[in-house]
């Protein structure tokens, strides 16, 4: 063999590896953007996205998980004025609607603890403009992303924030078809059989 194919296979094999995680599954997709140009890959992933998919607007501390199902994004951008624009833009999609979570340990930090998490709670919730917001344990929520990414995409959406507990995190469901209409039309298909 010559010493070009040979470099040339060697390459190949590296490249082929290096997708892989040392159990055979695809590495976790990290991007790293420039300012602005996440906007553009966020619009192109939205439109792929559905019921059942995760959308989560992450702090700097938020850790890069292997679960194959999670993409990340790095925006560089505060969470504010990065969950205002996903916000926009799932309103303008029309065809999902967030459910909106938050950790539960963010109430019980004191700006003693961290200066500055006052007046983020306070824009976080000018930003979500009166959405329902549910709380839940920050442990929980890892627990709903591993059982989440075995079947559908989660994407992060990293940010340069350094405040504890203020991801946010949106399970995205259908925005034209509700719970109340699939529980009659299951209620028609078990009278008929």
């Amino acid at each position: 063999m010559s010493r070009f194919k040979w470099l040339i296979t060697i390459a190949i094999a590296f490249a082929w590896i290096s997708c892989k995680n040392s159990d055979g599954k695809p590495q976790v997709t990290f991007k790293v953007e420039s300012k602005g140009e996440w906007k553009e890959e966020f619009n192109q992933k939205l439109g792929i996205l559905g019921h059942r998919n995760w959308i989560i607007v992450a702090d700097k501390a938020f850790p890069q998980q292997t679960a194959p199902g999670i993409e990340y994004i790095d925006t560089h951008g505060k969470i504010a004025p990065v969950l205002e624009y996903v916000m926009e833009e799932i309103k303008k999609a029309g065809h999902v609607e967030p459910e909106i979570y938050q950790d539960r340990e963010l109430q019980y930090i004191g700006e003693d603890q961290s200066k500055g998490i006052d007046a983020f709670r306070a824009t976080i919730s000018k930003t979500l403009n009166g959405k329902q917001v549910q709380t839940i344990l920050h442990d929980s929520v890892f627990t709903k992303l591993d059982q989440s990414s075995k079947l559908f995409k989660v994407l992060v959406l990293k940010t340069d924030e350094l405040l504890p507990y203020t991801s946010v995190f949106l399970q995205l469901n259908c925005a034209y078809w509700n719970g109340d209409n699939e529980k009659k039309m299951r209620e028609k298909m078990a009278a008929k059989p």
